[in-house]
Parts: C-alpha cells; sequence; structure tokens
C-alpha cells in the first residue's frame, strides 16, 4: 500500500453500513472516485451512485484488484460466498476488514488464503446517523497504513477504539454492539410508564427520548464521572433518590449485568459455530 496514493475502498454490499461508511467518508473529504462497492441489488447501488460512486456493480467482477481495503460489510451467513467470489483478487498490498458479526479472523483467514491482512470490527446501528461506536482488532502481522485506513472508515461512521484481543470484541458485542436496544427497552419502559401516569404518548415519547439523548450528550462531554453526574441529579431524600432506591431494590444494576454477560456469552457461541 503506498502512502503516496490516494487510497481505493472497496466495499463488498451496499446496505445500510456501508451506506452509511460511505456517506461519512465522503463528508470528510475522501472522493468517490476512491470509493467502490458490488451488491446484488440495483437499489442500494443507486444510493451510493446518488452520492457520486461510479465504480458500481451487482457482481465482483475486478472491482476489488487494486483496493487498499476491502469492507466486507455483509451479512456472517454470506461471508464465504462472498469472499469466495473476490477471494483472487486479493493480495499482500490488499487489507480486508470485515463487519461481519461472529466470524473470526481464522475462518476468514481460511477462506481468504494466508497473503490478506485481516482486521475484525463490531460496529453498532447508531454508525447510520453518523454517532455509531466501533471496535477494531488486527494482529500484529497488519500494517500501520491498512490499521489507519480501517480506522478512518470506521471513524466516519462514529467514534473508534482498539482492543488488544480478538476475544474481547465478545465483550464489546456486549456492550456496545447489541447496546442500543438496552437504551430502546428503557426508553420504551419509561415513556410507556409516562403514558400510565397520564401524560399523551407523543409527549411522554417526545421527553424521553430527548432525556436519554441529554443524558448522554452531558456524560460524552462531561469532566467528571457518570456517577457523579448522577449525584448531581440526585437530591437527598428528593424524587430522583426515590426513584433510585426503587431500582437497587429491584436489583437493577445486577439485571443489567446479567443481560450483558448473556449476550457476551452467546457472542462467544456464535463465534465458535461459524468458527
Amino acid at each position: 500500500m503506498s502512502s503516496e496514493e490516494a487510497p481505493v475502498i472497496a466495499f463488498l454490499g451496499a446496505g445500510n453500513m456501508a451506506g452509511a461508511m460511505i456517506s461519512g467518508l465522503i463528508a470528510e473529504g475522501i472522493s468517490p472516485s476512491q470509493l467502490r462497492a458490488s451488491d446484488p441489488s440495483e437499489a442500494a447501488l443507486s444510493r451510493l451512485k446518488a452520492m457520486g460512486l461510479s465504480h458500481l456493480s451487482t457482481s465482483p467482477d475486478t472491482l476489488y484488484e487494486d483496493a487498499d481495503l476491502v469492507v466486507a460489510a455483509v451479512k456472517p451467513q454470506v461471508i464465504p460466498a462472498a469472499l469466495t467470489a473476490i477471494k483472487d483478487q486479493l493480495g499482500p498490498s490488499t487489507a480486508l476488514l470485515s463487519i461481519a458479526a461472529g466470524i473470526p479472523i481464522s475462518s476468514l483467514q481460511s477462506q481468504l488464503g494466508g497473503d490478506v491482512s485481516i482486521i475484525r470490527c463490531m460496529p453498532n446501528t447508531p454508525a447510520m446517523i453518523g454517532l455509531g461506536a466501533s471496535a477494531l482488532f488486527a494482529p500484529d502481522s497488519v500494517e500501520a497504513a491498512h490499521r489507519k485506513l480501517a480506522e478512518q472508515v470506521t471513524n466516519a461512521a462514529g467514534k473508534t477504539v482498539w482492543v488488544t484481543r480478538e476475544d474481547l470484541l465478545d465483550a464489546v458485542t456486549a456492550v456496545s454492539g447489541s447496546g442500543p436496544a438496552y437504551f430502546f427497552a428503557l426508553i420504551e419502559a419509561i415513556a410507556r410508564t409516562g403514558t400510565e401516569l397520564g401524560l399523551e404518548e407523543e409527549v411522554a415519547m417526545a421527553l424521553t427520548v430527548q432525556t436519554a439523548l441529554g443524558a448522554a450528550s452531558l456524560a460524552a462531554q462531561a469532566t467528571e464521572p457518570v456517577a457523579t453526574l448522577r449525584e448531581n441529579v440526585t437530591s437527598p431524600g428528593g424524587t430522583t433518590a426515590q426513584a433510585l432506591q426503587s431500582l437497587r431494590a429491584h436489583d437493577f444494576d445486577a439485571v443489567v449485568a446479567e443481560a450483558v454477560r448473556q449476550c457476551a456469552a452467546r457472542a462467544k457461541a456464535l463465534g465458535e459455530e461459524f468458527g
């Protein structure tokens, strides 16, 4: 991979996640001429064409031959067939960034052969609006230029962190990969109770969603720990203290911890199944 030339990033799959990454890359100044994609769906490719991409195809063809990074943005069950279709186009100068949940690098490597550098990513759905949380893992053999390019792709759709071991991606799945669903469930529960207390459904949902957004934004911007933010809202003997006491009485922390652990265990099991 030459640092002097504009990198070529090719997407295997053009669904929502790929579209979000591509949109973010273009917004950050990457030329559409550097971006490519294949997908069986003409509609998906039409959305990318509207963003300015011209290297698009419903079949892999030779789209990936000189790519610096190939982003495998397809579902896990499609990965074997998708990689088989392009593996002859990939060589030592190309790295693969896989966002297919659960498929370990060893399995990807066996499908592609030994020459291709592989980076795994666990993103989440808020990436579709540029607010994603992605974790990356790469073996030591992956060169710095490919790591930087992979991080550029994921940063285009939100925030990126690196983990030091591949098995930690199971914990990432439990915390952020599946995490949006936990917050959606909490939003649903709070808004539903608001309506039971007499608020109109639209009012309860608007207040709940804005409160969730505000709390998350405050946590992201604050210099003090989240625990301190919680304490700042909680006056002794007040309404918030009463609510938190009820959560503790019903083992709120234990319920959440068990849910996250169960998610991590399932992610590990799926990884072993795919592997």
